[in-house]
């Protein structure tokens, strides 16, 4: 590796001190002999990187006179009954025509994305006072199709939980059931599209997805809920938990409305190395000109559903929803589909690979601001994340001191060295099982030989597999200490225990996943335990890498059979 310069400034700080300091932490010495050029060389690199630091950013530019922010403020306690308000606002385009994609609609943006000059709380006091410099790419792209930026949805305390009583502004309720969870981490996103703008809410949200961010809480909430493939949605100006998990993607009340925000949002921005494999987005499909342009949308003649068995056996599973699921299910067969289990082994190894990642991963992510990637950088965000003082430490939830330790225990102590790359390439073999299931050669060729690839091919495959999203219905919150603290870290994540077992490895995977409401089921649990409160089951239906469409016909056909968007609720 070449070096620009070997002269040093006059006032450079570098000693033999810091030389020593940097080997004591590596755990390694260098010889005397050797200790000046050494220093000298890190000297260099000092000089070098004060440069670089003294120099301006770099960020996207935001149009203010076409995208004005207008009435930014905290929501009040009348504006935010169901604690999903994390920041209000109200930014259009002044151009838009009534022909624009998204013309008039409202959107709700997790709070993890950025929007300049609107506050992006994180759900957190890890950090306080943190307000972007610049819009999201989604952000810019919705207000050019028309939509009506309202706010900041709350999300759950740094993106870390599944559940919706972390965030530090408060509990976020079910909307079907207060005191109880709407699901995290974009819990705020699922409840304000499920009220609607005609109970305070909006038409439409965007939600993150890292583990089943977007699914859970739309499972819960009785939305649709889409985590695209892996890149399709770049994730440019949000903040980051862990960057080969990061999926962006629509939340709505319905499909055909979720495949029209989905047109607005995806496609390449050349900038997010994530988004790289995806499309530009003059080439994205119009996916609900598609739906539309169905001569039968619910005509699934000729198609084939897989129901990954491994889906089916987590012991968190209630027997309710499995047998939700099948009826569910079921109703494919009435609609011309062939449907039948399948065995999708690499769907246990995902959930451990998962692990393996987000939680190394996510701590890496943390301390070395994304090192080695290519795109932007939110880098007044990685500012307030790093470095660890023991004030952020003691602000933090029990799910966020976790990954910290994970990461530690795995990364600075050595306890599992080399455990992120072989979680890694674990993870590759996960999406071939699931890929393998689907038909889809293309990434697994590079990995078997030519007759291993003709006997794969001799499989029987599907065009979708399906699975229950969650395997139980929304809980109670758990209880709180006075004035709302988080109490005994166990007792505040047991209620989510194996919840993510059938979202979480598609994340891992970079599959396409939708999560759709298909029934209610009576709460047997918490305060309206035998109430006669019924709250939302969840299908999930996952797809080909860039096969959205396919999903989407799926997902269109069943709510169409049914009776429509809102029929779900009287199975």
């Amino acid at each position: 590796m070449s070096v620009f310069s070997l002269d040093v400034s006059k006032d450079n700080p570098v000693t033999v001190t810091d030389l020593e300091r940097a080997c004591e932490i590596l755990g390694v010495s260098i010889k005397d002999a050797e200790k000046d050029e050494y220093v000298n060389l890190l000297a260099v690199y000092h000089d070098s990187m004060a440069r670089l630091m003294a120099m301006e950013d770099y960020s996207p530019a935001v149009d203010h006179d076409r995208f004005e922010r207008k009435n930014v403020h905290f929501a009040t306690p009348e504006e935010n009954p169901f604690g999903a308000w994390a920041w209000k606002c109200d930014i259009s385009d002044k151009d838009s025509n009534a022909s624009a994609l998204l013309h008039g609609k409202s959107v709700a943006l997790k709070d993890c994305i950025a929007v300049k000059d609107v506050p992006m709380l994180l759900g957190t006091n890890f950090f306080t006072d943190y307000t972007p410099g610049t819009d999201a790419t989604i952000v810019t792209r919705m207000l050019r199709h028309g939509a009506v930026i309202a706010g900041k949805s709350t999300c759950e305390n740094l993106c870390h939980s599944a559940t919706s009583h972390t965030a530090a502004t408060g509990v976020v309720h079910n909307p079907y059931a207060k005191g109880y969870a709407s699901g995290g981490s974009s819990s705020g996103s699922a409840v304000l599209v499920a009220l609607g703008p005609e109970n305070g809410g909006v038409d439409y949200a965007i939600g993150a997805d890292q583990g089943g961010s977007i699914r859970v809480p739309a499972a819960w909430c009785g939305i649709v809920g889409f985590k695209p493939t892996f890149g399709l949605v770049p994730w440019t100006g949000a903040g980051s938990n862990e960057p080969t998990n990061d999926h962006m993607g629509p939340m709505t009340r319905d499909v055909l409305s979720n495949a029209r925000l989905l047109k607005a949002i995806a496609g390449t921005d050349f900038v997010d190395d994530r988004s790289y494999g995806a499309p530009p987005p003059e080439r994205i499909p119009a996916y609900h000109e598609q739906l539309e342009a169905l001569t039968d949308a619910k005509d699934l003649s000729g198609l084939r559903i897989g129901i990954p068995g491994e889906g089916l056996l987590t012991p968190a599973l209630d027997p309710r929803v499995k047998e939700c699921f099948l009826d569910a299910a079921e109703k494919f067969r009435s609609l011309g589909a062939e449907v039948e289990e399948v065995s999708v082994p690499m769907h246990t190894l995902a959930s451990i690979a998962w692990t393996g990642i987000s939680k190394l991963g996510g701590y890496v992510n943390k301390t070395l601001a994304l090192g080695g990637r290519r795109g932007y950088q939110l880098t007044d965000l990685n500012e307030k994340l790093w470095p660890l003082t023991q004030e952020k430490w003691d602000n933090a939830i029990p799910s966020t001191k976790n990954i910290f330790l994970n990461g530690v225990y795995a990364q600075d102590m050595q306890k599992f060295p080399g455990v992120l790359g072989k979680a890694t390439n674990l993870s590759l073999k996960a999406r071939h099982g699931y890929d393998a299931a689907l038909g889809d050669w293309t990434s697994i060729s590079t990995f078997v030989t030519e007759q291993q690839l003709a006997e794969l091919k001799k499989q029987k495959t599907y065009d979708v597999l399906i699975s229950p999203t969650l395997p139980y219905v929304a809980k109670s919150h758990p209880e709180l200490e006075a004035g709302g603290a988080l109490g005994n870290p166990i007792l505040q994540l047991q209620k989510q225990v194996g919840l993510t077992g059938n979202t979480a490895p598609l994340n891992q995977t970079g599959h396409p996943a939708l999560a759709m409401p298909i029934g209610m089921l009576d709460i047997e649990e918490g305060p309206l335990s035998g109430s006669g409160t019924k709250l939302p089951v969840s299908m999930q239906i996952i797809g080909k890498w860039w096969d959205e469409e396919m999903v989407y016909r799926v997902a269109y056909a069943w709510e169409t059979a049914v009776g429509g968007p809102e029929a779900w609720k009287r199975l």
